[in-house]
Protein backbone atom coordinates (compact mmCIF):
# COMPACT_ATOMS: atom_id res chain seq x y z
CA UNK A 1 0.00 0.00 0.00
CA UNK A 2 1.13 3.11 -0.89
CA UNK A 3 1.18 6.44 1.39
CA UNK A 4 -1.23 8.34 -0.03
CA UNK A 5 -3.99 4.77 -0.22
CA UNK A 6 -2.93 5.15 3.33
CA UNK A 7 -3.44 8.53 4.40
CA UNK A 8 -7.09 8.51 2.22
CA UNK A 9 -8.11 5.41 4.35
CA UNK A 10 -6.92 6.85 7.70
CA UNK A 11 -8.76 10.47 6.96
CA UNK A 12 -11.79 7.79 6.03
CA UNK A 13 -11.90 6.16 9.02
CA UNK A 14 -11.51 9.34 11.32
CA UNK A 15 -14.61 11.09 9.22
CA UNK A 16 -16.59 8.62 8.26
CA UNK A 17 -19.93 10.43 7.57
CA UNK A 18 -18.33 13.85 8.59
CA UNK A 19 -17.00 15.46 11.22
CA UNK A 20 -20.40 16.65 13.21
CA UNK A 21 -18.99 19.16 15.57
CA UNK A 22 -17.13 21.17 13.03
CA UNK A 23 -20.30 21.26 10.93
CA UNK A 24 -22.49 22.43 13.11
CA UNK A 25 -20.35 25.27 13.99
CA UNK A 26 -20.98 26.17 10.31
CA UNK A 27 -17.65 28.03 10.06
CA UNK A 28 -17.95 28.13 6.32
CA UNK A 29 -14.86 30.04 4.73
CA UNK A 30 -13.58 31.52 8.15
CA UNK A 31 -9.24 31.24 7.92
CA UNK A 32 -7.34 29.97 10.67
CA UNK A 33 -3.53 30.15 11.78
CA UNK A 34 -2.70 26.89 13.46
CA UNK A 35 1.12 25.93 14.94
CA UNK A 36 2.07 22.06 15.46
CA UNK A 37 4.44 22.32 18.51
CA UNK A 38 6.56 19.86 20.49
CA UNK A 39 5.53 19.41 24.30
CA UNK A 40 8.70 17.07 25.15
CA UNK A 41 12.21 16.26 24.05
CA UNK A 42 12.48 13.84 21.07
CA UNK A 43 13.73 13.34 17.43
CA UNK A 44 10.82 14.27 14.44
CA UNK A 45 10.08 12.20 11.60
CA UNK A 46 7.24 12.23 9.22
CA UNK A 47 6.59 16.09 8.52
CA UNK A 48 6.16 14.98 4.53
CA UNK A 49 3.08 12.85 5.82
CA UNK A 50 1.92 15.35 7.77
CA UNK A 51 1.83 18.35 4.79
CA UNK A 52 0.31 15.50 2.78
CA UNK A 53 -2.50 14.89 5.37
CA UNK A 54 -3.26 18.60 4.97
CA UNK A 55 -3.61 19.19 1.55
CA UNK A 56 -5.64 16.03 1.01
CA UNK A 57 -8.77 17.18 0.31
CA UNK A 58 -7.32 20.82 0.28
CA UNK A 59 -4.24 21.43 -1.81
CA UNK A 60 -4.52 25.29 -0.45
CA UNK A 61 -4.02 24.74 3.30
CA UNK A 62 -0.42 26.39 3.23
CA UNK A 63 2.31 24.37 5.68
CA UNK A 64 5.43 25.80 6.55
CA UNK A 65 7.34 23.57 8.35
CA UNK A 66 10.27 25.06 10.87
CA UNK A 67 11.71 21.83 11.49
CA UNK A 68 13.18 18.68 9.56
CA UNK A 69 13.17 14.98 9.71
CA UNK A 70 15.79 13.97 11.95
CA UNK A 71 15.40 17.88 14.16
CA UNK A 72 15.88 17.31 17.51
CA UNK A 73 12.79 19.48 19.31
CA UNK A 74 12.30 20.20 22.91
CA UNK A 75 8.43 21.75 24.79
CA UNK A 76 7.96 24.51 23.10
CA UNK A 77 9.35 24.66 19.77
CA UNK A 78 6.98 25.00 16.88
CA UNK A 79 7.54 22.66 14.10
CA UNK A 80 5.08 23.51 11.55
CA UNK A 81 2.77 26.33 10.72
CA UNK A 82 -0.50 25.46 9.07
CA UNK A 83 -2.87 27.83 7.64
CA UNK A 84 -5.99 27.58 5.73
CA UNK A 85 -9.68 27.16 6.34
CA UNK A 86 -10.41 26.27 10.15
CA UNK A 87 -12.74 24.11 8.98
CA UNK A 88 -10.25 22.17 6.48
CA UNK A 89 -7.80 21.89 9.41
CA UNK A 90 -10.08 20.56 11.90
CA UNK A 91 -10.82 18.03 10.08
CA UNK A 92 -7.42 17.37 9.30
CA UNK A 93 -5.44 17.46 12.64
CA UNK A 94 -5.68 14.65 14.63
CA UNK A 95 -4.84 12.36 11.50
CA UNK A 96 -1.76 14.58 10.94
CA UNK A 97 -0.64 14.30 14.33
CA UNK A 98 -1.63 10.52 14.84
CA UNK A 99 1.29 10.04 12.00
CA UNK A 100 3.70 12.54 13.22
CA UNK A 101 3.66 11.43 16.94
CA UNK A 102 3.86 7.73 16.15
CA UNK A 103 6.22 8.13 13.47
CA UNK A 104 8.45 10.75 15.93
CA UNK A 105 8.38 7.99 18.98
CA UNK A 106 10.12 5.56 16.99
CA UNK A 107 13.01 7.68 15.70
CA UNK A 108 13.36 9.15 19.26
CA UNK A 109 13.36 5.66 20.61
CA UNK A 110 15.77 4.22 17.59
CA UNK A 111 17.64 7.04 18.40
CA UNK A 112 18.47 6.64 22.19
CA UNK A 113 19.40 2.89 21.33
CA UNK A 114 21.44 3.39 18.27
CA UNK A 115 23.26 6.14 20.17
CA UNK A 116 24.36 3.82 23.30
CA UNK A 117 25.66 1.38 20.98
CA UNK A 118 27.82 3.56 18.44
CA UNK A 119 30.53 3.66 20.05
CA UNK A 120 31.35 -0.12 19.81
CA UNK A 121 30.22 -0.09 15.54
CA UNK A 122 27.26 -1.90 15.99
CA UNK A 123 24.53 -1.33 13.90
CA UNK A 124 20.92 -1.28 15.35
CA UNK A 125 18.52 -2.89 13.34
CA UNK A 126 14.55 -2.91 13.36
CA UNK A 127 12.14 -5.85 12.74
CA UNK A 128 9.32 -7.33 10.80
CA UNK A 129 6.81 -6.66 14.26
CA UNK A 130 5.38 -3.21 12.95
CA UNK A 131 1.95 -1.90 12.30
CA UNK A 132 0.34 -3.98 9.66
CA UNK A 133 0.74 -1.29 6.27
CA UNK A 134 2.54 1.15 8.11
CA UNK A 135 5.87 -1.19 8.06
CA UNK A 136 7.54 1.48 5.08
CA UNK A 137 6.78 4.64 7.34
CA UNK A 138 7.81 2.92 10.72
CA UNK A 139 11.17 1.53 8.87
CA UNK A 140 11.67 4.84 7.36
CA UNK A 141 11.17 6.57 10.94
CA UNK A 142 13.94 3.81 12.18
CA UNK A 143 16.65 5.19 10.14
CA UNK A 144 15.72 9.06 10.53
CA UNK A 145 16.50 7.57 14.17
CA UNK A 146 20.19 6.12 13.33
CA UNK A 147 18.56 2.69 12.89
CA UNK A 148 18.96 0.46 9.57
CA UNK A 149 16.27 -1.37 8.04
CA UNK A 150 16.31 -5.36 8.42
CA UNK A 151 14.73 -7.28 5.54
CA UNK A 152 11.71 -5.71 5.25
CA UNK A 153 9.47 -8.68 4.69
CA UNK A 154 9.90 -12.61 3.83
CA UNK A 155 11.06 -11.92 -0.02
CA UNK A 156 14.13 -10.26 0.47
CA UNK A 157 16.37 -12.27 2.86
CA UNK A 158 16.14 -16.12 3.90
CA UNK A 159 16.02 -16.14 7.59
CA UNK A 160 15.37 -19.45 8.98
CA UNK A 161 14.25 -19.31 12.60
CA UNK A 162 13.22 -22.25 15.30
CA UNK A 163 9.79 -22.76 13.52
CA UNK A 164 11.46 -23.16 9.82
CA UNK A 165 13.95 -25.44 11.46
CA UNK A 166 11.73 -27.46 13.64
CA UNK A 167 9.86 -28.26 10.57
CA UNK A 168 12.58 -29.56 8.72
CA UNK A 169 14.19 -31.66 12.12
CA UNK A 170 17.63 -29.59 11.74
CA UNK A 171 19.49 -26.59 10.70
CA UNK A 172 21.56 -28.31 8.49
CA UNK A 173 18.58 -30.06 6.84
CA UNK A 174 17.05 -26.31 6.32
CA UNK A 175 20.03 -24.63 4.84
CA UNK A 176 20.52 -27.78 2.38
CA UNK A 177 17.24 -27.54 1.33
CA UNK A 178 17.44 -23.27 0.96
CA UNK A 179 20.81 -23.72 -0.60
CA UNK A 180 19.16 -26.36 -3.27
CA UNK A 181 17.15 -23.05 -4.62
CA UNK A 182 18.76 -20.01 -3.50
CA UNK A 183 21.30 -18.40 -5.32
CA UNK A 184 20.28 -15.05 -4.76
CA UNK A 185 19.95 -14.14 -1.24
CA UNK A 186 21.57 -14.16 1.88
CA UNK A 187 20.71 -16.79 4.83
CA UNK A 188 20.70 -16.09 8.47
CA UNK A 189 19.97 -18.72 10.64
CA UNK A 190 18.36 -18.24 13.89
CA UNK A 191 20.92 -20.54 17.37
CA UNK A 192 19.51 -20.79 20.92
CA UNK A 193 23.07 -21.76 21.89
CA UNK A 194 26.84 -22.50 21.47
CA UNK A 195 25.87 -26.38 20.02
CA UNK A 196 23.22 -24.49 17.42
CA UNK A 197 25.88 -22.20 16.26
CA UNK A 198 28.81 -24.51 15.59
CA UNK A 199 26.22 -26.78 13.13
CA UNK A 200 24.98 -23.34 11.15
CA UNK A 201 29.16 -22.63 11.42
CA UNK A 202 29.63 -25.56 9.13
CA UNK A 203 26.69 -25.49 7.14
CA UNK A 204 28.62 -21.93 5.74
CA UNK A 205 25.50 -19.44 6.35
CA UNK A 206 25.82 -15.85 6.18
CA UNK A 207 24.85 -14.38 9.59
CA UNK A 208 24.03 -15.75 12.82
CA UNK A 209 21.21 -15.28 14.80
CA UNK A 210 21.89 -14.94 18.49
CA UNK A 211 18.51 -15.37 19.95
CA UNK A 212 18.16 -14.59 23.95
CA UNK A 213 21.54 -15.69 25.08
CA UNK A 214 23.21 -14.84 27.75
CA UNK A 215 26.04 -12.04 28.75
CA UNK A 216 28.19 -15.22 28.85
CA UNK A 217 27.10 -16.51 26.18
CA UNK A 218 27.41 -14.38 23.63
CA UNK A 219 31.00 -13.44 24.43
CA UNK A 220 31.67 -17.57 23.85
CA UNK A 221 29.36 -17.32 21.00
CA UNK A 222 31.30 -14.31 19.14
CA UNK A 223 35.12 -16.03 20.13
CA UNK A 224 33.76 -19.05 18.10
CA UNK A 225 32.72 -17.03 15.50
CA UNK A 226 36.13 -15.59 15.31
CA UNK A 227 37.78 -18.84 15.47
CA UNK A 228 35.33 -20.05 12.96
CA UNK A 229 36.74 -17.11 10.34
CA UNK A 230 40.29 -17.50 11.52
CA UNK A 231 39.94 -21.16 10.06
CA UNK A 232 37.88 -20.84 6.66
CA UNK A 233 38.79 -17.35 5.99
CA UNK A 234 35.50 -16.15 5.88
CA UNK A 235 33.44 -13.81 8.58
CA UNK A 236 29.90 -15.15 9.52
CA UNK A 237 28.30 -11.81 10.70
CA UNK A 238 26.82 -11.61 14.53
CA UNK A 239 23.51 -10.80 15.17
CA UNK A 240 21.59 -10.45 18.87
CA UNK A 241 17.92 -10.10 19.53
CA UNK A 242 15.60 -10.90 22.22
CA UNK A 243 15.08 -8.54 25.26
CA UNK A 244 16.83 -5.71 24.08
CA UNK A 245 16.48 -2.59 25.93
CA UNK A 246 17.84 0.65 27.16
CA UNK A 247 18.96 -0.72 30.03
CA UNK A 248 20.88 -3.44 28.52
CA UNK A 249 21.97 -2.95 24.84
CA UNK A 250 24.98 -1.53 25.70
CA UNK A 251 26.16 -4.59 27.75
CA UNK A 252 25.24 -6.53 24.35
CA UNK A 253 26.97 -4.16 21.76
CA UNK A 254 30.14 -4.74 23.99
CA UNK A 255 30.08 -8.17 23.37
CA UNK A 256 31.68 -7.75 19.89
CA UNK A 257 28.66 -8.80 17.73
CA UNK A 258 27.94 -7.03 14.13
CA UNK A 259 24.06 -5.97 14.57
CA UNK A 260 21.65 -5.79 17.73
CA UNK A 261 17.78 -6.01 16.33
CA UNK A 262 15.18 -5.04 18.56
CA UNK A 263 11.44 -5.28 17.65
CA UNK A 264 10.72 -2.82 20.76
CA UNK A 265 12.04 0.82 18.23
CA UNK A 266 8.23 -0.21 16.36
CA UNK A 267 5.69 -2.07 18.38
CA UNK A 268 6.66 -0.31 22.06
CA UNK A 269 7.94 2.79 21.23
CA UNK A 270 6.13 5.76 23.01
CA UNK A 271 4.66 8.28 20.48
CA UNK A 272 6.44 11.98 20.81
CA UNK A 273 3.66 14.29 22.63
CA UNK A 274 3.30 17.10 20.10
CA UNK A 275 -0.28 19.26 19.70
CA UNK A 276 -1.57 21.46 17.12
CA UNK A 277 -3.12 24.62 18.74
CA UNK A 278 -4.77 27.51 16.67
CA UNK A 279 -3.74 31.23 16.98
CA UNK A 280 -5.61 34.90 16.27
CA UNK A 281 -4.56 35.71 13.37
Amino acid sequence: MNIKELIKLSLEEDLKTGDITTEYLKLGPKEALAFIVAKEVGILAGLDVVQQVFNFKDPNVHIVSYKKDGDKVAPGDEIIKVSGTAENILKSERVALNFLQRLSGIATLTNRMADLISPYGVKLLDTRKTTPLFRELEKYAVKVGGGYNHRFGLYDMVMLKDNHIEAVGSITEAVKRVKQHNLNYKIEVEVKDLQELMEALKCSVDRVLLDNMSIDELYKAVDTINQDREKSGFKVEAEISGGVNLENIEAYAQTGVDFISTGAITHSAKSLDISLLFREI
